[in-house]
């Protein structure tokens, strides 16, 4: 029986000024010789929580994966959070690299944050991964609102979370409150109105687990308003062109089971980054 694979080590780490946050980040790989992948990790989440995807993508492109705001070695600011200034984050990052165009993936918060980042910023996005996320907060189950809102900072005690704040911001009330920061970001969601979902031109996929915390119709409506479904391969059987927008519903997955079902999602994702689509198969 073999173990996981051993992490892989960054060609280069390090904090970069970005619209005066000291913004940490890795990169895996050579950059400039095709469009990276850009990973942008969930909330509370850091670099190191996608460990497994930068395995699973980095051996045949370019990974940089970033911590946002607050979020493992980037240290808070004195400003409120929200998907528009994380978007604005990214991009200046992406910018500070020398990156003219990466594809995106993120996950649930850095969803959110993908999609800002193609209606913001659409010259940088080439393709656009949405994973686990919504772009309006109707999209979530009201469920997910009341966990929230309802999280008390003493969850977090002795957490990766709160260790990785710490050693850059030695002061548990600044951890407090940037713990309250992230629950009014994830409280009141971000609201993209249908015109500006129509308006984003990549190339888009949407992933959801059948329990996870958006509700599946959320991402049906997503994946409709990114350019989803194929009136011409409904009624010929078989797919003429490459698909706008891709959908994936796992069986039986959950919101954070989600993250570790890379084995299903890595090579779904691969293909969808290349253009590649299944053959079709003879049937008669």
């Amino acid at each position: 029986m073999t173990g996981p694979a051993p992490a892989l080590s960054p060609s280069s780490a390090g904090h970069l000024p970005v619209n005066g946050l000291d913004l940490y980040h890795e990169v895996y790989g050579e950059l400039g010789t095709s469009p990276p992948l850009l990973l942008l990790p969930g909330a509370f989440m850091a670099t190191g929580s996608m460990a497994a995807w930068v395995a699973g993508f980095a051996a045949d492109r370019t990974v940089v994966v970033a911590d946002m705001q607050g979020q493992g070695r980037t240290p808070d600011a004195p400003r409120a959070l929200s998907y528009e200034q994380f978007a604005d984050d990214a991009a200046a990052l992406l910018r500070g690299l020398g990156v003219d165009r990466a594809d995106v993936l993120g996950y649930s918060q850095g969803g959110g944050v993908a999609l800002q980042l193609a209606v913001r910023h659409p010259d940088l996005v080439g393709k656009l991964v949405v994973m686990a996320a919504t772009f309006r907060r109707d999209g979530w189950y009201p469920a997910v609102h009341s966990a929230v809102t309802g999280m008390d900072v003493t969850v977090l005690s002795g957490t990766p979370v709160e260790t990785a704040f710490l050693e850059h911001t030695p002061d548990p009330a600044a951890f407090a409150a940037w713990v309250e920061k992230v629950k009014v970001l994830n409280a009141e969601d971000q609201q993209i109105d249908d015109a500006r979902m129509r308006g984003i031109t990549a190339r888009s996929m949407v992933i959801v687990g059948d329990a996870d915390g958006v509700r599946p119709e959320h991402a049906v409506e997503m994946f409709r308003l990114l350019g989803g479904g194929d009136e011409r391969a409904a009624a010929t059987g078989t797919l003429q062109e490459v698909p706008r927008a891709r959908l994936v519903v796992l069986p039986a997955t959950s919101h954070i089971g989600l993250v570790g079902e890379t084995a299903t999602l890595v090579p779904a994702i691969s293909a969808f980054l290349d253009d590649a689509v299944a053959p079709t198969p003879p049937l008669f």
